[in-house]
């Protein structure tokens, strides 16, 4: 049977001291299968966003356990923190973050390039390539690959910042509301091209969103309410 994508067990996290403190996760418990896909639903400052960085290694708990494919991350350092992002992982947020200087294609490339750099995979570029080529025209972007951000729309935009996620294969992705910033039309298209290649990658998704028709797209919901998930 496989590993979970993710497993967490009474995950707490406090910020600041003494009267100031602030818990922020209250003992958070959690199992997402792999290829699940699950809505964590919950209003401004309830614990979501921490939540999704404890999930995406970028902040550690107080108290708990979490584990992610099958391997606790008690036990990574800072290297290895950021090995396991980029090899693993793929991230999808409200404002598309591509950066303005290289085209669509080289912006969905980075994660393939950074991977190669780091010697966690002996891929040839030119198999990325083929496959951030193949996501964009699946996406209606493979006309746009040589473009700069700024010719295109937020939608195209935030499409390519889905191909980004998705290029190296990652077994989990993780979306901090990712069509919060396009109008309803646009936002539901790009969602559900998102559902759609997440499932046929097989990827875990994690959706932070306080949408409540795009939670109901996902497998199953949890809602997060003073950093309590039920």
């Amino acid at each position: 049977m496989a590993e979970p994508a993710i497993l967490a067990r009474g995950v707490r996290k406090t910020y600041g001291r003494g009267p100031a403190a602030v818990q922020v996760l209250r003992g958070v418990d959690m199992r997402v299968e792999p290829g699940e896909f699950v809505a964590v639903l919950g209003p401004s400052g309830s614990g979501k966003s921490t939540l999704l960085n404890m999930l995406g290694l970028m902040d550690r708990p107080d108290e708990g356990e979490l584990s992610l494919c099958g391997r606790p991350a008690a036990g990574l350092g800072d290297d290895a923190r950021a090995f396991f992002r980029n090899e693993k992982m793929g991230f999808v947020f409200q404002f598309d973050s591509l950066l303005p200087e290289f085209t669509i294609l080289e912006n969905v490339l980075m994660p393939a390039r950074i991977t190669r750099a780091q010697g966690l995979t002996a891929e040839p570029l030119a198999k990325a390539v083929a496959h951030a080529t193949s996501l964009l025209d699946s996406l209606g972007l493979g006309a746009l690959g040589r473009r700069f951000p700024a010719q295109t729309s937020g939608g195209e935009r935030q499409r390519a910042a889905i191909a980004r996620a998705l290029v190296n294969s990652p077994a989990l992705i993780l979306a901090d509301e990712p069509t919060g910033n396009l109008d309803r039309e646009n936002g539901e298209r790009v969602f559900a091209d998102f559902k759609r290649l997440t499932r046929e990658q097989g990827a875990a998704v994690i959706l932070v969103t306080h949408d409540e028709p795009a939670a109901k797209a996902a497998d199953r919901t949890l809602r997060m309410d003073d950093g309590v998930l039920r």
